[in-house]
């Protein structure tokens, strides 16, 4: 049994160390993220782990884990920026208001697909143009939904969340070890 992760994120490389977790192979799958017309962003999130848990070869006994964080602003899906332009439009659209970032996780061991997705809203404070130019000039919206990693220093721009921290940075722990305990992969040392 090998335990993959399909995913090209550092972040959640580094989520499953914080559980003492190391993969035995990174794939990132190669999918279309692009929401199907009038998809809502929780379905979109879910259909997204799905795909990308189907994408990576693996063997019959494998474990497979894939993830997708999706934010939302009501049914809207803010996806990775493509450029500081889109990212800008991003910050403007959820400065001063709470919105959704939904991460779904999906591990795959044969056929079976056990899933699970985490919900936490995030409220990001009033922004001013200074803010924005200044954040946007780090470069750490690149490759994150939503333009922003709470993490990073967007950290300084998010007064209140609601939910799971690690979830919105990209790997709900908590509900991750349960799917991976219900496919089998042995955590914390055990057989």
């Amino acid at each position: 049994m090998q335990f993959i992760l399909g995913s090209g994120s550092p972040r959640r490389l580094e989520l499953l160390a914080q559980m003492g977790v190391v993969p035995d192979a990174v794939r990132a799958p190669d999918i279309n993220e692009d929401p199907a017309k009038a998809e809502l962003p929780r379905p979109y999130c879910g259909r997204m782990a799905r795909e990308k848990v189907a994408a990576v070869e693996a063997g019959s006994d494998d474990i497979v884990l894939c993830a997708d964080t999706t934010v939302a602003v009501g049914r809207r899906i803010l996806g990775k920026p493509a450029d500081a332009a889109e990212a800008e439009g991003f910050l403007r659209l959820m400065s001063g208001r709470r919105h959704k970032v939904i991460t779904a996780v999906a591990v795959k061991r044969g056929p079976k697909i056990w899933e699970r997705d985490v919900q936490s809203i995030v409220k990001m404070k009033s922004l001013s143009d200074a803010e924005i130019k200044s954040y946007l000039a780090t470069g750490d919206w690149q490759g994150k939904a939503g333009g922003y990693g709470i993490q990073g220093p967007a950290g300084t721009l998010i007064p209140w969340i609601s939910g799971s921290f690690t979830g919105i940075v990209g790997l709900p722990l908590a509900e991750t070890a349960n799917l991976l305990s219900a496919a089998g992969y042995p955590l914390y040392g055990g057989a």
